[in-house]
């Protein structure tokens, strides 16, 4: 009882505290509230905003709001699942918005103003340029170890249905991202300096090497690649590419006048990349030598040290 006496007798002393605050909303939702005595300084007697500081909240509020727009892309079935639309805060606006707050008196609520990012590759671009055949390439792998196949088919999802447009040079770590537990990947054997070990996301230097051949015979121009430390069993000597996300990274540059799409498919113990453009590009394919269809020995690790 004494302390709902004390809370009452505390707004009835200050009750300009109360309702003074920028209540920031994004899709209906309450993100964020500010007061405009924590954005306000004073130099030499005067009140001023401090731009440092509504910077830092646009950088705040920019990273709440920002949603990603998401490409179009080929379905299990030969579907094409058309794009969505993203967005990003419209950081003009929003600072007039803060502004108009800050200089005035009372409190205000804004929605987070956004203007649309809109898709890349979209249904019309994916339709196009998956009408002609440029480049392809299979490699064997043991589908019995199970670490390094679930590692296959992550980065194979990774780079399906990616396009590449002309004068665009394409990065596998940057399409492929991190490889991380959190992202799914499991430990499996690795090459490092010479030697077998585990690490996590074991496998995938197998399908940096697929789209590596895939690309070259469809005569791409190859930017970056590394040949392993140590000869790999799932493609000829010295048509290998070593990727690594604190290390090497495999890029190739595309120099057609049309872009180009890279499909990755996963059957059992084969994984094949095939590389499609649209009929109006001129390609001069390369002649590329055929991986073995040998399945590889399985690798035990302890029998490495």
């Amino acid at each position: 009882m004494k302390m709902a006496m004390l809370t009452i007798l505390l707004l009835f002393i200050n009750p300009s505290v109360q309702n003074e605050d920028l209540t920031i909303v994004h899709d209906g939702k309450e993100i964020m509230h500010i007061y405009r005595d924590d954005y306000m300084e004073e130099f030499l007697g005067e009140p001023f905003i401090s731009s440092s500081k509504t910077t830092e909240l646009m950088n705040q509020i920019s990273d709440l709001v920002h949603k990603d727009a998401i490409n179009a892309k080929i379905g299990d079935s030969g579907e094409i699942i058309p794009g969505k639309t993203g967005y990003h805060l419209y950081q003009e606006k929003f600072t007039r918005m803060v502004y108009s707050y800050l200089l005035g008196k009372g409190p205000m609520t804004i929605e987070a103003p956004k203007l649309p990012t809109h898709p890349k590759v979209d249904s019309e671009i994916l339709a196009n340029i998956r009408t002609q055949q440029i480049g392809h390439y299979v490699t064997y792998f043991n589908s019995n170890n199970k670490e390094r196949t679930h590692n296959i088919k992550l980065a194979a999802e990774a780079v399906d249905s990616h396009a590449v447009f002309p004068g665009e040079t394409f990065s596998f770590n940057q399409v492929v991202g991190k490889r991380t537990k959190e992202k799914g990947y499991l430990p499996a054997p690795v090459i490092v300096k010479g030697e077998v070990t585990e690490g996590i996301g074991g496998g995938i230097c197998q399908v940096s090497s697929t789209i590596y051949n895939a690309v070259d015979n469809a005569g791409a121009k190859i930017i970056q690649r590394y040949s392993h430390s140590k000869s790999v069993p799932y493609v000829p000597p010295g048509r290998d590419a070593t990727v690594s996300w604190y290390g090497p990274d495999f890029t190739f540059k595309n120099t057609y006048d049309q872009p180009i799409l890279i499909r990755a498919k996963v059957y059992g113990g084969q994984l094949s990349i095939t590389i499609y453009s649209s009929n109006q590009a001129e390609v001069k394919n390369r002649d590329i030598p055929d991986a073995s269809e040998e399945l590889p020995d399985e690798i035990d690790i302890e029998d490495q040290h």
